[in-house]
């Protein structure tokens, strides 16, 4: 891999503001596609704030971000669709059930309702499809949010740590679908310097919306990684 891949995310300068406040600040990478970014750091230190800009739902207030090759915001209608975004909120109606939820969102993509049937088995949601969603653990909720993220097979998928809330078996029941076997692009957010790094291709760390660290997850120790929380 090298210049010649295709890049999956480009950024050069990004800046994102929340008031005063920067968030975001001269962020600056290239992620080639089939490739996993790792993004570590404190709470605050601005995860969330960059899949939020690469998942189209806030806008850069500085510099050039270009998601499967499309310039944002201008061209986020055409990268929409083509990305799976797994969030802190699962982005399911609590009122519906989890079949529901999931055929609503197959409607929006075009998908037909096998795949919604073939993820609920593969989550082993199948027993608990009909039940509103109110009713299901926190855990089973993610089960069924990662399903969302992942129903139109998208190329890229922004993942803010998508094992919370899981125990170890629900964790590798969804693991081929948004871990390193996924077949699609990666930025993943983690609190688990060791953990995150096995994941990751390329490391990103942030501290107060600035990069500390960067490059190849090879070459970066846990300890490096570790140090962005003390």
């Amino acid at each position: 891999m090298g210049e010649d891949t295709p890049s999956a995310v480009e950024l050069q300068g990004l800046r994102r503001d929340r008031g005063e406040r920067t968030v975001l600040q001269d962020v600056s990478l290239r992620l080639e596609e089939g490739r996993t970014l790792v993004v570590f750091g404190p709470n605050g230190a601005g995860k969330t704030t960059l899949l939020r800009v690469l998942a189209t739902l806030l806008r850069p207030h500085a510099g050039t971000v270009r998601v499967l090759g499309r310039e944002l915001p201008g061209e986020g209608w055409a990268v929409r669709g083509r990305i799976g975004f797994l969030g802190h909120e699962p982005l399911l109606y609590r009122d519906l059930s989890g079949r529901e939820n999931l055929r609503y969102h197959a409607r929006l993509h075009g998908v037909g309702r096998e795949r919604v049937e073939e993820l609920l088995d593969r989550v082993q949601m199948v027993a608990r499809a009909d039940d509103p969603v109110r009713t299901l653990s926190r855990g089973m909720v993610q089960r069924l949010a990662v399903c969302r993220a992942v129903l139109h097979k998208p190329e890229l998928l922004l993942l803010d740590e998508p094992f919370s809330n899981l125990d170890p078996a629900a964790a590798r029941l969804v693991e081929p679908l948004v871990g390193r076997a996924a077949p699609a692009t990666r930025v993943v957010t983690s609190h688990d310097p060791a953990g995150g790094l096995e994941q990751a291709d390329e490391a990103l760390g942030l501290r107060a919306g600035a990069v500390q660290l960067q490059g190849d997850a090879s070459r970066i120790d846990a300890a490096e990684v570790g140090a962005l929380y003390a």
